[in-house]
């Protein structure tokens, strides 16, 4: 199954303290994720930021919300207990808890209220993160994979607008920027200077030249196929080579791929989604706009000696 939102964890959390014991965070988010039967890919997903897993983060706004609410109670520092409205709540049985029914409790209202002020006060977009199905991280998430999409889908068109001489120019800036090529006259110069048999180029794989890496780059429209790859392939061994790049705007058919992944040679395809995701992610061709942090309370700090 899919990771469950926060608002679906509240119920299982809530059962899981009806014990009436007192319940260690790290213990909880490890019995949840079997009641949920996540796998491991699932269990491992990170968020974006990388900060923390997808689901420990929603298990921790689930005893968040729930502790605001008066149903979670927390005496020491990653530990919680069920309170005794939290008892009789589940004594009545609901089918679920969401943030709907934990409006219906004074304290939970007051927090909302106090965080939708906050953010009004500092200007803040007005959309109550968190009123549906996302934490405020999810949402945060969800707005930087929807910006970040965008922008790659922005950086793919003016590559393809671009001249070819441009194209090979900004492979030469990607990648220097990525470590390769020693420097960008060095790169500049070897980029585009072969022309051997299906060969643009021949790169430093490192800043000392120990080995070198040969490059294609194309500006496609159509999907690559098998045959150009079997003629870079050729190419390289012509030069006795066992590592290449090629770099497209376009796609590879699957023909290509497989090609590309049985032969001796090392050939890493870099198709228009991965080259524009790379270029995005070593700022060529982009500029940053703004940054933002996303903090959280230094528990240790606050532990009186």
């Amino acid at each position: 199954m899919s990771i469950p939102s926060y608002q679906k964890v509240m119920l299982p959390l809530l059962q899981l303290a009806s014990d009436g014991k007192e319940h260690r965070f790290g213990t909880a988010v490890e019995e949840l994720s079997e009641h949920f039967q996540l796998t491991k890919d699932e269990r491992d997903e990170m968020q974006p930021s990388g900060a923390q897993a997808v689901f420990n983060n929603r298990v921790g706004w689930a005893r968040t919300y729930l502790k605001k609410a008066g149903l979670l109670e927390s005496d020491k520092r990653g530990y919680f207990n069920i309170s005794d409205e939290g008892l009789r709540l589940l004594s009545i049985g609901p089918e679920k808890i969401d943030n709907s029914l934990l409006s219906k409790y004074p304290s939970f209202v007051e927090f909302k209220t106090l965080r939708k002020k906050t953010k009004d006060d500092r200007g803040a977009f007005h959309a109550e993160v968190g009123s549906d199905e996302e934490s405020p991280e999810d949402a945060l998430s969800s707005a930087y994979i929807s910006l970040r999409g965008s922008l790659e889908s922005e950086i793919l068109s003016a590559v393809m607008e671009a001249s070819p001489t441009f194209f090979e120019r900004l492979v030469v800036d990607l990648l220097v920027k990525m470590g390769y090529g020693g420097n960008r006259l060095d790169a500049g110069k070897a980029l585009g200077k072969s022309g051997d048999g299906g060969i643009d180029g021949i790169i430093k794989e490192d800043q000392l030249g120990l080995d070198v890496i040969y490059i294609q780059a194309k500006r496609w429209e159509g999907t690559v196929g098998r045959p150009e790859i079997q003629k870079f392939a050729g190419a390289l061994q012509g030069q006795r080579a066992k590592k290449g790049v090629f770099i497209t705007t376009s796609n590879y058919s699957k023909g290509a791929i497989e090609y590309a992944g049985n032969i001796d040679s090392k050939i890493i395809l870099i198709d228009g989604d991965r080259l524009s995701g790379l270029l995005a992610d070593f700022n060529v061709g982009v500029t940053t706009v703004g940054n933002y942090e996303v903090k959280k309370v230094d528990t240790d700090y606050f532990i009186e000696e």
